[in-house]
């Protein structure tokens, strides 16, 4: 396989404006081909904006929602991998018949390569989860996408893996929010207002246990334990009422971090994939070590999904 080059991408949504948020992934998907890259990643929900959807009834959020591909979001996405020769995959609000669903959707050129379903979903009670996963190709290679929530289920990373993907996009908006884990919490709006003049309060809780060191603790891991190759959204800034710390990055199967954006501005990070750590990587040896008569009946119990985090009570 010929080396990938993955953009990913942080930038600041404004809630239900889709207009701004496409002209904003047009911007950065620009800036990405700039450096090389052949796709770009953007962070869930990234065409409407993510929390302010908690907020409305099930008539607005169908409103909000689009059929896929036929809507005017997949379209101007399409026409802006078209115009600036990139991959793009980006988050839509999808309504499906009477059914609501967040979406990822990959594009290139005036092709939907694929389209996925957040298996989780929780910020709204009128929203649907998928029920599949999605491996597709891109630039011969083999890929998945998993939505914020569906890659802290350990099984959902381990189940794109074994069904060939060996990069997963993980779009998210997390981080920033209360949880029983002691340091967790929400951050001062306050401090992203005053950024500019007084930078180092901000950095502190971006970089802190709200924010990356929380994801410090459990994505390398899913790189490493599976072999592959992780692309990281999340939005940065304001979202709905929520302050969001961003970062875009990319890890290698080796679970190092190759990419990864350092500013509290729209920006785009840029990783390379290549073929041979993939295979030199220990969660390809532990993978094919597997024993599943072992445990196959235990992984396949019955289990009462319990997905609502603690911020939301």
């Amino acid at each position: 396989m010929e080396d990938l080059v993955i953009a990913a991408a942080q930038f600041e949504n404004r809630s239900g404006d889709k207009k701004y948020n496409l002209s904003v992934i047009d911007k950065l998907s620009h800036i990405a081909v700039e450096k090389g890259a052949q796709v770009v990643l953007f962070h869930e929900q990234s065409v409407t904006g993510y929390t302010f959807l908690k907020d409305l009834n099930r008539d607005e959020l169908f409103n909000l929602a689009e059929n896929i591909p036929e809507g005017v979001s997949t379209k101007t996405l399409m026409e802006i991998s078209r115009k600036n020769q990139i991959a793009i995959i980006a988050g839509v609000l999808e309504r499906e018949n009477d059914k609501i669903y967040k979406a990822m959707v990959c594009v290139e050129g005036d092709k939907l390569v694929a389209k996925f379903r957040k298996l989780h979903p929780f910020i709204n009670p009128a929203i649907s989860p998928g029920n599949e996963y999605v491996v597709f190709d891109l630039h011969g290679w083999k890929c998945s996408i998993l939505i914020c929530y569906d890659n802290n289920v350990i099984e959902n990373v381990r189940a794109v893996t074994l069904l060939g993907a060996r990069v997963l996009f993980a779009p998210h908006v997390s981080m920033l929010t209360p949880s029983p884990m002691p340091g967790r919490g929400f951050v001062d709006p306050e401090l992203w207002k005053n950024r500019h003049h007084d930078p180092v309060p901000l950095r502190q809780e971006f970089d802190g246990p709200k924010g990356r060191q929380w994801l410090m603790r459990w994505l390398p891991a899913r790189a490493f334990d599976n072999g592959i190759y992780i692309a990281f959204s999340n939005a940065i800034g304001m979202d709905g009422d929520q302050l969001k710390n961003g970062i875009g990055m990319v890890l290698d199967p080796y679970g190092e971090i190759i990419a990864e954006t350092k500013s509290f501005e729209d920006e785009v990070a840029v990783g390379i994939c290549t073929e041979d750590k993939l295979t030199l990587s220990g969660g390809y040896r532990y993978r094919n070590a597997r024993r599943p008569e072992l445990y196959k009946d235990i992984l396949s119990q019955p289990n009462k999904s319990i997905v609502k985090p603690v911020w939301m009570n």
